[in-house]
């Protein structure tokens, strides 16, 4: 155990979670470093707007993550080779799923919660069988969510890295602290997210914008056309259909 684990395990979570991103498809809308623009208010400006987001400090993500994730989550507190994996856990599906999942390994009242019970009980545990059930539960429930199609691809990697990451953190101790913490690229798994019509639009366009987006545009302009074209195609024959029956009954009528 130890508290340094933090800035560590930070770093190998902001490599997931990347930086600015505002997929409509992803519930948290406007959200940088992997903190969501609701957090960001909660915990830092009250009225932030997706520029805000945007421009959000490294220092404010670490603070929330210390705070609202690492802290309640008690990670100091639990096995050096287990808290990145529940860290993670917690940031990714939510702190109270992270506790609860991890109280269901161990037997005990789920109630989402890290108490000293939890903690003891893990210490007793072998680490390695508790990171992989905790991992398989946590992919498991992943893939039962609507959006699997959509971030799939990014979960699955994420989970197999932490997987491996927290059985390393144990073996290879680092003593950096907080302050250590750098600014990442983006995430590969939410780089990969394709683009749709919504994201094409406002800030989430400008976060997608390209020779991607611009080819998705004109594919969507020809097949908007190819219906209209379709659409009046039929009722221009419908049309002339109406127009052939009634000559036909008006000369009928003439020749009687």
């Amino acid at each position: 155990m130890a508290a340094a684990n933090f800035a560590q395990a930070l770093q190998k979570l902001l490599e997931h979670e990347g930086g600015y991103s505002n997929h409509p498809s992803d519930p948290g809308g406007p959200t940088k470093y992997g903190i969501t623009i609701a957090d960001y208010r909660k915990y830092v400006m009250p009225k932030a707007s997706a520029a805000d987001v945007k421009a959000m400090k490294i220092e404010d993500a670490q603070d929330i993550y210390r705070a609202k994730y690492w802290g309640v989550l008690r990670c100091d507190d639990l096995p050096s080779d287990l808290d990145y994996a529940v860290f993670d856990y917690g940031v990714n599906s939510g702190p109270s799923r992270a506790a609860k999942v991890l109280q269901r390994l161990l037997r005990l009242v789920d109630d989402g919660r890290v108490t000293s019970p939890v903690i003891e009980a893990a210490r007793r545990r072998d680490a390695a069988e508790l990171i992989g059930r905790l991992c398989d539960e946590r992919l498991a429930f992943l893939k039962s969510l609507k959006t699997w199609s959509v971030f799939g691809n990014g979960w699955s990697r994420r989970v197999k890295e932490v997987r491996a990451a927290s059985l390393a953190l144990a073996s290879s101790p680092n003593s950096s602290t907080a302050s250590n913490i750098t600014a990442v690229r983006p995430a590969p798994g939410k780089g990969e997210i394709p683009a749709n019509t919504m994201a094409q639009q406002g800030a989430a366009g400008s976060t997608l914008a390209g020779g991607g987006v611009v080819a998705s545009q004109m594919a969507d302009a020809a097949t908007a056309l190819m219906v209209l074209l379709t659409a009046s195609l039929i009722a221009f024959g419908l049309w002339y259909l109406f127009r052939w029956r009634r000559q036909r009954r008006q000369d009928a009528a003439v020749a009687i």
